[in-house]
């Protein structure tokens, strides 16, 4: 049994057709780079954890600076950084998509969340960059 107005091959309506409506093509990247930023941040905790410990029995503020100024250190420390606020600007996207229906308030809370992850994420890599050259 058909719906009438329908076309079996591709399942839209042709009031979507006239809209415009249905898939934009961007839902599937979308996933994938949350996936894969979320196994990045987990395979990365594992190595802040054992970092932080670390630190927590280092002792000193010097002794810390130290262990910071290891390239490794630095630049694991710096991609943890960009992967959290990258995952995590990826997550509220679709919160604020799914929760938030004024259209004017939608694009203005996912400029806002864009902002405020890159800046973040920016002030921390700045910060990790500054300590490991010595400043």
């Amino acid at each position: 049994m058909s719906t009438p107005g329908m076309d079996r091959a591709n399942l839209r309506t042709p009031l979507k057709d006239v809209r415009g409506l249905g898939s934009a093509k961007s839902g599937t990247r979308h996933f994938i780079v949350q996936r894969v930023t979320g196994i990045a941040l987990a395979l990365l905790t594992i190595w802040i954890v054992g970092f932080v410990l670390t630190l927590v029995h280092a002792g000193d503020y010097l002794h810390a600076r130290e262990l910071l100024r290891h390239t490794f250190a630095a630049v694991w420390l710096i991609a943890f950084i960009v992967m959290a606020f990258w995952h995590a600007q990826l997550g509220l996207q679709v919160v604020i998509e799914d929760y938030v229906h004024t259209s004017w308030l939608e694009m203005l809370s996912q400029i806002a969340v864009k902002f405020v992850c890159a800046g973040a994420a920016l002030t921390g890599v700045v910060a990790v960059i500054r300590i490991a050259m010595g400043a």
